[in-house]
């Protein structure tokens, strides 16, 4: 049996974070059922009566739910799981009867975008992994197995940018050329701008060769940066099933990125021809691959899909040298940096950081470049967190802590600062989250979750005005930006880790929740949850049962896959019921707080919340000590 501590110290004034977590709770419990009732039918697809004119598409279905069985695994409502499940099958019927999958998976596209259509499926795996183990193994196997055309076990690359479960589907486009509109070439140029010689008149779409022939040939074929992603869905079917061949494959397949990483000054490079060589399509050139360092993402692209290969790699094999595939060129492009306003800066994302900079637009900070093309590093813009962020939360080594202090010191802007915009990613406060857990910010919970809340009403509002419409193909874009369900707040405060790596990562956290009598994962009604620190040797996580006549259980779980080990739990306790005072007392003292400790040396601590009590845990956590899995503390020994 898992050891207990029972809660003691009596919750007389309920926090206001606390009050505010579980409003948060309820409104979302009312924002999503508001989303499925406007903008899908019975059998779970969205309600869209359209065709889809090309490849791209698939993510954006799919990436309408990714965090509803997210929200589930927080605490949310008992039947979200199940409406997920059915939006995940009705979806994928959809999508099939488009012409888009086959057997129930895309045919063929790049990893920038299949990593976002599948974080809905990895969040379904883990919330039910039961019911998920089968698909799991079928898609990891269609990367895993060479006979499914996809790799090449011998020069140990994916054999090309676009791919899938249809191994007739080649090339980047269909028809003559690459379907990019001119607001996109304005944002973000064209790919292999080298092959039209400076000064050029500007060809017509279906005779340019940045978008025709020589795209086809010279990026339609080979290994890209981005495909490191599948290493997620490989993790993925690892930890459902624990089968060998799924670590064999993440290990050579991430170690040969590796190897091309540090024979190239340590910076990964983004295009392997078919032949195995680094740039052999392309002149010699480490960059200018699909997707890659210079079209039309850069580092948004390589950075994140590096880095789920990395955490990918560390955890089937547990060596921490694989994370070298991501530090070196984190760390370059933030040597490349530069001070400057943003309204000076080259940023081809600019609604991004409007957004999230607000009135620190015109602040002077640290740029750093997200593209390398013959002309150098460009593209300026200041440093995603999340990369960063989620080094650190992994490791908690000091060169990456010692990083985001740098990146702070750098900063021309106030990292407490807590603004209420939600980006594509459900991500961005990362700076304030930090500063929060650096013992800086105090307030930071309840401005979160406020802001939280703002988002969810403003989503709320585009439903109302949306709802029943019938969307056209260019704007399917909608449904993301009217899904009201917003998880990040929730994932930093009560699991103390980062949002999810939006290209395809997989969870990260410090620790999980299960309500133990319900049985199932998720903090349970009325309890509320706060970790505001997440060093490893001590971890301090502060739960509250708000419920005045309800007792609660609550197992904690050491890692977002058990993958941690507690060592020991210290907690505060009140064992002197004194402070309730006299019968004609005209108000109580306040209860006298002691300390105690327990040993753990396991995944899992139990803690019964009787009604209106609160306890804060110190845990002393050893890392990475058992490889992850989907089991839970329910699962027979």
């Amino acid at each position: 049996m898992d050891p207990v501590i029972t809660a003691s110290v009596p919750l007389l004034e309920p926090p206001g974070w606390a009050l505010a977590q579980r409003g948060l709770f309820d409104l979302l419990d009312r924002a999503w059922r508001a989303f499925d009732h406007g903008f899908t039918g019975p059998d779970g697809r969205l309600a869209y009566r359209g065709r889809l004119s090309t490849r791209d598409g698939v993510d954006d279905f799919y990436e309408t739910f990714f965090n509803w069985p997210q929200l589930y695994l927080l605490g949310g409502a008992d039947d979200l799981l199940p409406a997920a499940e059915r939006h995940w099958e009705g979806v994928t019927r959809q999508l099939t009867e488009l012409g888009m999958l086959h057997e129930e998976y895309e045919r063929g596209y790049d990893w920038f975008h299949q990593g976002e259509s599948l974080l809905l499926f990895y969040f379904l795996c883990l919330a039910a992994p039961g019911r998920w183990t089968e698909r799991a193994r079928r898609f990891a196997d269609l990367y895993v197995d060479p006979a499914h055309g996809n790799y090449d076990p011998v020069h140990r690359i994916v054999r090309r940018p676009h791919n899938g479960s249809d191994p007739d589907r080649e090339g980047l486009f269909d028809g003559r050329s690459y379907p990019w509109l001119p607001e996109e070439a304005r944002m973000y140029g064209f790919p292999l701008d080298w092959v039209l010689p400076p000064g050029a008149e500007e060809p017509p779409r279906e005779h340019d060769p940045r978008l025709g022939d020589q795209l086809r040939r010279r990026a339609g074929v080979g290994d890209t940066a981005v495909n490191l992603a599948t290493t997620g869905l490989v993790l993925n079917a690892l930890m459902l099933t624990g089968e060998q061949r799924y670590r064999d494959w993440i290990a050579e397949y991430v170690g040969a990125w590796c190897a091309r990483a540090a024979a190239n000054g340590g910076i990964v490079p983004d295009n392997v021809a078919p032949d195995g060589t680094v740039g052999g399509l392309l002149e010699g050139r480490w960059y200018g691959g699909h997707y890659g360092w210079s079209w039309p993402h850069g580092w948004y692209s390589v950075g994140q899909a590096a880095t789920v290969a990395a955490l990918a790699a560390v955890a089937a094999t547990g060596d921490e040298s694989f994370l070298d595939l991501v530090r070196p060129a984190l760390d370059e492009i933030i040597a490349q940096g530069k001070v400057m306003t943003f309204a000076e800066a080259d940023s081809s994302l600019q609604s991004r950081w409007t957004a999230q900079l607000g009135t620190d637009v015109r602040a002077p900070t640290l740029h750093v470049p997200f593209r390398y093309s013959d002309r150098g590093w460009f593209d300026h813009n200041p440093m995603l967190m999340a990369v960063p962020a989620a080094l650190w939360h992994h490791s908690a080594a000091p060169v990456d802590r010692e990083r985001i202090e740098r990146l702070r010191a750098a900063g021309g802007y106030d990292w407490t600062t807590v603004r209420p915009f939600r980006n594509k990613e459900e991500g961005g406060h990362e700076e304030p989250w930090l500063a929060f857990l650096a013992g800086d910010d105090p307030a930071y919970p309840e401005r979160i979750l406020a802001a939280a809340q703002a988002q969810v009403r403003h989503r709320l509002a585009r439903v109302e005005r949306h709802r029943g419409e019938d969307v056209a193909e260019a704007d399917i874009h909608l449904w993301q930006q009217a899904n009201p369900v917003v998880t990040e707040a929730l994932v930093q405060l009560t699991w103390g880790g980062p949002q999810v790596l939006y290209n395809g990562g997989l969870q990260q956290a410090r620790v999980r929740y299960h309500d133990a009598a319900a049985r199932r994962p998720g903090l349970p009604p009325s309890v509320a949850a706060l970790v505001s620190r997440i060093d490893p040797e001590a971890t301090v996580v502060d739960l509250v049962n708000l419920a005045p006549s309800a007792d609660h259980e609550v197992i904690v779980q050491a890692g977002a896959f058990a993958e941690h080990t507690i060592r020991t739990a210290h907690h505060t306790a009140c064992d002197d019921p004194s402070w309730i005072g006299g019968l004609y007392d005209y108000g109580h003292t306040e209860p006298r707080i002691t300390s105690a400790a327990i040993r753990v040396d396991g995944p899992w601590l139990t803690v019964r919340l009787p009604r209106s009590t609160t306890v804060r845990l110190t845990l002393g956590l050893d890392l990475r000590t058992r490889p992850p899995s989907y089991r839970t503390p329910f699962d027979a020994p």
